[in-house]
């Protein structure tokens, strides 16, 4: 045999970790010559069987080249294992990778496939140990080698104990394998030699190549016994747990088959009885959807009786609809679903003014808002509450920050809402039930994770069927909301993914605990200047765009504007002006559709041609010339507004009366004022008598609008001191605080809104209390810089602002 022998039956190759069928178990003879040198094959895998038949594959020049010089002379080869990292033989230094223990075998066959490899048949003959590395004139690797013989353990107890509990764990091991070889097995048990037993049933195991190195290396049979024990005691384990595991699968499998099948089963019954197969299919259908929804534990076993109710059920049933809605809703949930975040800091800024001129506050909160959440996805954010005049933007605010987190963006209205079921649900047992408005939104909204905006928070009343304000606890507690419980589902839904956003117009009618819970970020009314801005930036973009009109065809000029905020609209925010924006633009739409080319731009000439005479008076025009008339600065919840305070005098027993719609308070400060005029009457030079004999008479004109709080002493006592002093008050001031019986000018809230109303109303001098100084900062500085503001501690120095001289 010669390295010209080509064959097209190429041989299988048998890896090493398989002992198949026929394999040969031969002796090698002690007796066979043994060489002091031997030509060196540097294999990739451990040959370990020094006692069997093997077949060997060989890809590197060097190799092949050796093993055809051996295959010629009929001499042994040396089989050692090389480093991973070089290649066979192909390397100049590849003796230095070289492990010293080997293989010794002789090639029985020498076979080059069609495919270029070259095979060999090799059989062992025994272990043997490097000495020296030697190259030969023909540049092969040739090696010293010391022969090792394999120990005899006859005899011994402790290596027939080992040698037994190897057989029974080896035996083990095959029974264990995807397709068990009897061939094998006997093979195993015909085994008389520990150490052929050792490295047979190491053969089998699929070990790396270094260990299989440790198992030939290790020539004491104890030691080695123990290393191949080791290593079969790791495979038992894997295999065992591989057959559980596909025991486990295949158990699932067929339990699903089985359930396809008595499905199939009922569905054939039902065609025999001549039933209608729709709720089958029905069933089926919502199995599958709820399949898909990938609902909690506690969710699925809650869906399955339903489901299995629903089986038993004809269609007809009242009951029928009822479980087949609740079912449509479980599926519909989205348990699992969430939106990715992709929170960019920069193009948020971007987004926020883009969509909002100013609030330059609240864009800097919200934010800070994003930072947080994008730096902690997982941390419990404060929910905030937005609260304003109507129309300042605060729902606007929750779409922009939606558009931001790339989230989707739903909206409940709670103004009304009276019925804790409402917001928790109606439980199943009801006609008519369905879950709260909470749930109803997050499945319209299709991810467990939108920007939810629970709008008009200020609004919610309550009744005898519950009080919503206390069901909205949970809904707005992150330590409570991954839980919450719904009557209608029946299970918890988890709502800590969920950013709620509440606004309100104001905070005194939230409950304390449901405010508690929340972080309160003012949204202040807007300065005719901002207005004039959104107008021209926002408002008559949108309305032109809305009547399909074009700027040449219609616009409007910035003194138009101006006429239209302080002669038509008197608001904290924009919501009149938008409207009166609309009606000039559809004016303009009238002309156009008749064909003219439009009125073009309009000036504030025009306004009144179109929208009628000015709407909105100068309050402060109106004040007659009479001692006795102050203005006074009050906050509402749709903003600032200036307050006449109106006192006259009749001759009487000194009697006070007080109109005007007023509530308690306010009229406690009336009464207040005058008692604070009668106590200090000789320092203002008022006569006793005139008091004693004059029935004073204070009203606060709009007497359809109800007027309360304590803010209004001060302007009360100025009237009063006007009147009784005939002294009039300056047109150009406004006055606002609180007032005690010493005289004393007490803090009050709202200092930017009702700034703003002065400065709207044409005042020129706004007089607060000296302990709002710090409030200063919130005033918009064209405001501040308009305005003279006198900050007052005692009413003898607003007496002295206000007045004019005596005639």
């Amino acid at each position: 045999m010669n390295d010209d022998i080509e064959t097209r039956d190429e041989p299988e190759r048998r890896p090493e970790a398989e002992i198949s069928t026929g394999t040969t178990l031969v002796h090698s003879g002690r007796g066979t010559p043994r060489p002091e040198t031997l030509s060196i094959l540097p294999m990739r895998e451990t040959v370990l069987f020094p006692e069997l038949v093997m077949p060997l594959v060989l890809n590197a020049p060097a190799s092949i080249e050796a093993a055809q010089s051996a295959m010629r002379s009929e001499q042994p080869v040396g089989l050692l294992l090389a480093s991973p990292n070089d290649e066979d033989g192909q390397d100049s230094d590849i003796r230095d990778s070289l492990h010293r223990v080997g293989t010794a075998v002789n090639i029985l066959r020498y076979v080059t496939g069609q495919d270029g490899q070259h095979h060999l048949v090799c059989q062992g003959l025994a272990r043997f140990r490097v000495r020296e590395f030697i190259e030969d004139d023909d540049g092969r690797l040739t090696a010293r080698v010391n022969w090792i013989d394999e120990p005899e353990a006859e005899g011994d107890k402790h290596i027939d104990a080992r040698m037994n509990h190897l057989r029974n764990r080896a035996l083990e091991a095959i029974e264990l394998m995807s397709q068990p070889s009897r061939e094998l097995a006997q093979a195993i048990q015909s085994i008389t030699s520990a150490a052929l037993l050792a490295d047979a049933t190491a053969g089998y195991l699929g070990l790396k190549p270094k260990e299989k190195q440790q198992i030939l290396e290790a020539v004491e049979l104890e030691p080695r016994l123990e290393l191949v024990q080791s290593f079969l005691d790791y495979r038992v384990e894997v295999m065992q747990l591989s057959a559980d595991i596909n025991q486990q699968t295949q158990q699932r499998m067929s339990e699903h088959q089985r359930k396809a099948m008595l499905r199939e089963q009922m569905r054939s019954i039902q065609r025999e009885l001549g039933e209608d197969e729709s709720v089958a299919e029905e069933v089926e259908r919502l199995r599958e959807q709820l399949d898909e929804a990938h609902l909690p534990e506690e969710a699925r076993q809650q869906t399955d009786r339903e489901l299995k109710r629903l089986e038993r059920m004809s269609d007809a049933s009242a009951e029928y609809s009822m479980v087949r809605t609740y079912l449509e809703l479980m599926a519909e949930l989205p348990w699992v679903k969430l939106s990715e975040d992709r929170i960019d800091i920069g193009e948020s800024r971007t987004i926020l003014d883009d969509d909002h001129y100013g609030l330059d506050k609240i864009k800097r909160r919200i934010l800070e808002h994003l930072a947080v959440h994008k730096l902690n996805p997982e941390g419990k954010a404060p929910i905030l509450c937005f609260v304003g005049p109507p129309g300042v933007g605060k729902t606007s605010l929750g779409r922009s920050i939606a558009r931001a987190m790339n989230r989707e963006f739903v909206r409940a209205s709670l103004g009304g809402v009276h019925d804790e079921s409402e917001i928790r649900g109606h439980r199943r047992t009801y006609v008519g039930a369905m879950p709260g408005t909470i749930i109803s939104h997050l499945r319209k909204a299709g991810t467990r994770n939108p920007v939810f905006m629970l709008d008009e928070m200020d609004k919610l009343g309550a009744s005898a069927h519950g009080d919503p304000a206390s069901a909205m606890l949970e809904v707005l507690d992150p330590s409570q909301n991954d839980s919450f419980n719904d009557h209608y589902l029946g299970v918890p839904f988890d709502l800590s993914k969920v950013m709620f956003i509440a606004t309100a117009n104001v905070l005194d009618s939230i409950p304390g605990p449901l405010r508690d819970r929340m972080e309160v970020i003012e949204v202040p009314g807007y300065t005719r200047e901002e207005k004039q801005q959104i107008a021209r930036r926002y408002l008559v973009g949108r309305q032109l765009e809305q009547a399909g009109l074009a700027r040449e065809q219609c616009d409007i000029s910035d003194e138009a504007l101006n006429r239209l905020i302080t002669d038509y609209t008197r608001e904290a925010g924009l919501r009149n002006l938008d409207r009166e924006i609309g009606a000039i633009v559809r004016h303009a739409a009238v002309q156009v559709a008749e064909g003219k080319p439009g009125p073009g731009l309009i000036e504030a000439d025009d306004l009144a041609d179109i929208l009628g005479p000015r709407r909105v008076d100068n309050e402060v025009a109106l004040r007659t010339a009479t001692a006795g008339v102050a203005t006074g600065l009050a906050w509402t919840p749709a903003g600032g507004d200036i307050l006449f305070v109106e006192a006259s005098r009749a001759p009487g027993s000194g009697r006070l009366t007080i109109t005007g719609q007023l509530g308690d308070v306010m009229k406690e400060s009336a009464q207040a004022a005058l008692s604070l005029v009668k106590a200090r009457a000789d320092e203002l030079n008022i006569e006793q008598e005139r008091l004693d004999k004059s029935d004073i008479h204070i009203h606060v004109p709009a007497g359809a609008i109800k007027k309360d709080g304590p803010s209004a002493g001060v302007a009360l006592y100025t009237a009063l001191v006007s009147l009784l002093t005939e002294r009039k008050v300056r047109a150009d001031v406004a006055m606002t605080g609180e007032i005690s019986l010493r005289g004393q000018v007490l803090p009050i809230g709202g200092v930017k809104e009702k700034t703003l109303a002065a400065h709207q109303a044409g005042i020129t001098t706004v007089m607060l209390p000296a302990r709002n100084a710090k409030d200063e900062h919130d005033i918009p500085d064209n405001v501040r810089e308009a305005l003279d503001i006198r900050y007052i501690e005692h009413v003898d120095q607003a007496a002295e602002i206000a007045l004019e001289a005596a005639d």
